[in-house]
C-alpha cells in the first residue's frame, strides 16, 4: 500500500498532481526514485515546471447543454496562438466547459473562496464533531478532512473530472501541459442556469 507521506514527498519533489504521483508510485512499487523517472518519462514532472510561465493567449469557449437551459463560458489561457488553435487544446477547453456544466464548481482555485465562509464552515463542522461525541484530540483532524472534502466539491481544479473519475481537473491540466509543451491555465468561468437567479431571489 502506498502511504500518503510518500505521495506527499513525491508531489513536493516533482510538483506533479496527487493522482499522477499515486499512479507513479504504484507503477514503481513504491520506489521514489523510479517514480520520479516514471513522471519524467510521462512529461508530467516537466509540465509542473512550466506552470510559472506567462499565458497571454488562449480562447474563450462556450458550452450549451441540450435543451438550452444550462450554459457555460470559460476562459482558458496558453502561451501561443499556435497551441490555442490545435485540436488538443480545443478538445481540452470543451471538456472543461462540459465539466463545469455538470459539476457546478464555485471558483477555479481554493484561494478564490471567501475566507469568512470557510471559517464559518469550519466552526459549524467543529461543533458538529464535538456534538457527535468525537474525542477532542481528533476534532481538528476530522474538521480538516471535511474542509478538504468541501474544497473538492466547490473548487474546479480539485474536483474529480466527470469523464474520468481517476483524475482531478488539475491532473487533467497537467496532462495537457505535458502533451502540448506549454503552460495552460483556467482563468475564469461563468455558469448560467435558467431560473437560478429567480429561485435565489424568491428564497431570500
Amino acid at each position: 500500500m502506498i502511504s500518503a507521506k510518500l505521495v506527499k514527498e513525491l508531489r513536493e519533489t516533482t510538483g506533479a498532481g496527487m493522482m499522477d504521483c499515486k499512479k507513479a508510485l504504484v507503477e514503481s512499487n513504491g520506489d521514489l526514485s523510479n517514480a520520479i523517472d516514471f513522471l519524467r518519462k510521462a512529461g508530467i514532472a516537466k509540465a509542473a515546471k512550466k506552470s510559472g510561465r506567462s499565458t497571454s493567449d488562449g480562447a474563450v469557449v462556450t458550452y450549451i447543454h441540450p435543451g438550452a437551459k444550462l450554459g457555460v463560458m470559460v476562459e482558458i489561457n496558453c502561451e501561443t496562438d499556435f497551441v490555442a488553435r490545435t485540436d488538443a487544446f480545443q478538445n481540452f477547453t470543451k471538456d472543461v466547459a462540459m465539466h463545469i456544466a455538470a459539476a457546478s464548481p464555485s471558483v477555479v482555485r481554493r484561494e478564490e473562496l471567501d475566507q469568512d465562509a470557510i471559517d464559518k464552515e469550519r466552526e459549524i463542522l467543529k461543533e458538529q464533531a464535538i456534538q457527535s461525541g468525537k474525542k477532542a484530540e481528533f476534532v481538528d483532524r476530522i474538521v480538516d478532512g471535511r474542509i478538504e472534502k468541501y474544497y473538492a466539491e466547490h473548487v474546479l481544479l480539485e474536483q474529480t473530472f466527470v469523464k474520468d473519475q481517476d483524475k482531478t481537473i488539475k491532473d487533467l491540466v497537467t496532462e495537457v501541459i505535458a502533451s502540448l509543451g506549454e503552460n495552460i491555465g483556467i482563468a475564469r468561468f461563468a455558469r448560467f442556469e435558467l431560473g437560478a437567479n429567480q429561485s435565489k431571489t424568491e428564497s431570500e
